[in-house]
């Protein structure tokens, strides 16, 4: 009877396994399925990446590396802040999903903000992002941030350069502020090239999965592509504080990005293994009075698949 258990056990476990493995895949297939002309282009253009199997394997190393950093965040109450800027396509949104996909929403969450409203742009620029920044154990994500006032807004005319200015008067010390107050900043920038966002955005256009992503902002940045050059350097050398150094993410394979990018972020925080009290499932308690009630049949979503 035992031998069962622990076959069955076993079983399960090799199941859960396979099950995890698969919403890794799944995520993978997130990435559209290529006409044979973007295929052609994108084989000649970029390099062979990193093989999948080793992908996966490294890419579940540094998960666990993840968790054992959520529980230390957690239990530290530490503050950490996680910038993500780049160009549009540039990878930002896959790194995050990765680094999301096992931790805690409670103790790790992600701040993607529209456009501010009529309000917001009369407040002080940093007013909106402040409520989201975490308390003590927690780990927050800007997908994009403060920074749209150095690029997307300033390339496109919805600051002023009065207002851009003043940002870059601004930035240094409301982040140093921020690190004064115990938060742990850490900013990336995603660099591709200009012709691997050009591929990236063909393979939105022709992936209907995908086309909601192209906005008439993004195309407009593949028109001024060379502004945005000139705003990011500007940007990179006036607000790269020893307080709050930007880091560069080569982005032009994918894989590679999320891998380096975790590793990175792993190394700039001083924590370590949490110890937990073992967990032992308590035996379910049989009332023999009981009897488990019949529901409608409509209740039930119908087993399609």
């Amino acid at each position: 009877m035992a031998g069962d258990t622990d076959t069955n056990q076993r079983d399960w476990l090799e199941a859960e396994l396979a099950e995890t493995l698969d919403e890794d895949f799944e995520l993978e297939l997130s990435e559209p399925a290529l006409s044979e002309e973007i295929r052609r282009i994108y084989r000649r253009t970029r390099p062979p990446g990193i093989e999948s199997r080793e992908y996966f394997r490294q890419l579940l190393t540094l998960q666990a590396e993840l968790i054992k950093l959520h529980d230390w965040v957690a239990h530290a109450g530490a503050k950490v802040v996680v910038l993500f800027e780049g160009r549009d396509s540039a990878g930002k949104g896959g790194v995050i999903k990765r680094i999301t996909q096992r931790l805690n929403p409670r103790i790790c969450r992600v701040v993607a903000l529209p456009a501010p409203s009529d309000r917001e742009k009369t407040q002080w620029y940093f007013q909106r992002y402040v409520p989201h920044l975490p308390a003590g154990g927690e780990i927050v994500l800007f997908d994009r941030s403060w920074y749209n006032r150095a690029g997307v807004e300033r390339v496109m005319g919805f600051a002023s350069p009065d207002q851009v200015e003043q940002f870059f008067q601004d930035v240094p010390e409301f982040e140093r502020m921020l690190v004064r107050s115990g938060i742990i900043l850490i900013k990336y920038w995603f660099s591709i090239t200009d012709e691997e966002q050009q591929i990236r955005f063909l393979m939105r256009i022709h992936d209907p999965l995908k086309q909601w992503k192209l906005s008439p902002m993004d195309l407009e940045s593949r028109i001024r592509w060379e502004d945005y050059t000139r705003a990011k350097e500007e940007m990179l050398a006036r607000t790269n504080i020893p307080e709050a150094p930007w880091f560069i993410v080569e982005g032009n394979d994918k894989r590679s990005a999320r891998l380096n990018c975790i590793d990175h972020f792993l190394k700039q925080i001083p924590y370590n293994d949490i110890a937990h009290e073992d967990v032992a499932l308590p035996e379910r308690v049989f009332n023999p009075e009981y009897e488990r009630k019949v529901l409608a049949k409509e209740l039930y979503v119908p087993q399609k698949y």
